[in-house]
């Protein structure tokens, strides 16, 4: 995960989200578009070969973590005080390693193949797709199974990078969601090519427990295996309605899937300013579906 900074400024919309349970594209969540923010990345052959060349082995390995704090509200920090050990785990093809190029510099992020209608979609943080506010990312790569510089299942290219609308237009934290509709690599699409994906869930209520996944590169990590930090989570309680997990995952695992109940249900976000080792993830409710029934479809 990547722990991400904002300034006390940021805004963090204060509604509480409906619950309706879905894990799959409904009516309702398409009648929400106006939260849709979508680009077109690598829509060419020629795109695709040209960012597919530009991640050498030495740039995926000198790119480094976006690193942002996100800074305290009001309060104190929310639920327990005891600090979830990141633990490393064997590589699998459903995560991976998210690269990308932003006002010239190359960052690193994390990402879950997510089941979709198109089979090609990767579930990474809003910050890893488009600056929030601000312009999309450019040279968007996703490498699954990505371990120690290894690319068993190769490099894929982005069509299509979305967002939600709040996380463009204003930075929200509470809809820091990303998900990138991937190119085929070798006429095969993503799903064919790693063999599975997680489903995804919406309004799933919070106080869940999470195996949250990333690539943290941050000292003391290097980026180049999987870890994972397990255990209950609880409501923010200054300032957001994400979920709050202790973690000691650093930058660089951001956009890293949070599986509960064997379904993606949250990702690696931000952390707060002078708390240390606590992961922030979004409630994945009506907004964060309405955006994947787009990247489902597209």
């Amino acid at each position: 995960m990547r722990m991400i900074i904002k300034t006390a400024t940021a805004a963090l919309g204060a509604g509480a989200l409906a619950v309706v349970v879905a894990v799959a594209p409904t009516a309702t969540a398409a009648r929400t578009s106006s939260h849709v923010d979508r680009h077109a990345a690598a829509t060419t052959t020629a795109e695709q070969q040209r960012i597919t060349g530009y991640w050498t082995s030495a740039r995926m390995k000198s790119a480094i973590p976006r690193e942002n704090k996100y800074v305290p509200l009001k309060g104190r920090p929310g639920g327990g005080t005891s600090s979830a050990t990141a633990v490393k785990v064997p590589a699998t093809p459903l995560f991976g390693k998210v690269f990308f190029t932003e006002k010239g510099l190359n960052y690193v992020c994390s990402g879950t193949v997510t089941a979709s209608g198109n089979s090609s979609v990767v579930t990474t943080a809003g910050h890893c797709v488009n600056e929030g506010p601000g312009a999309y990312v450019t040279n968007f790569a996703f490498v699954p199974k990505y371990e120690n510089g290894a690319r068993p299942y190769g490099t894929f290219t982005a069509r299509t990078l979305l967002t939600s609308t709040e996380w463009r237009t204003s930075g929200d934290f509470n809809h820091d969601i990303g998900f990138a509709v991937m190119n085929p690599v070798g006429g095969k699409t993503l799903l064919a090519t790693v063999g599975g994906s997680y489903p995804i869930a919406f309004n799933q209520g919070y106080n869940l427990t999470f195996d949250a996944y990333g690539y943290p590169q941050a000292s003391p990590y290097d980026g180049q295996t999987l870890w994972r930090c397990s255990g209950p989570t609880t409501k923010d309680t200054r300032g957001s309605t994400d979920n709050r997990l202790p973690c000691t995952m650093t930058g660089g695992s951001s956009g890293g899937g949070w599986i509960t109940g064997g379904r993606l249900n949250s990702l690696n976000s931000f952390g707060y300013r002078g708390e240390k080792d606590v992961m922030y993830g979004p409630y994945f409710g009506s907004v964060e579906q309405a955006v994947y029934t787009a990247a489902s479809s597209s």
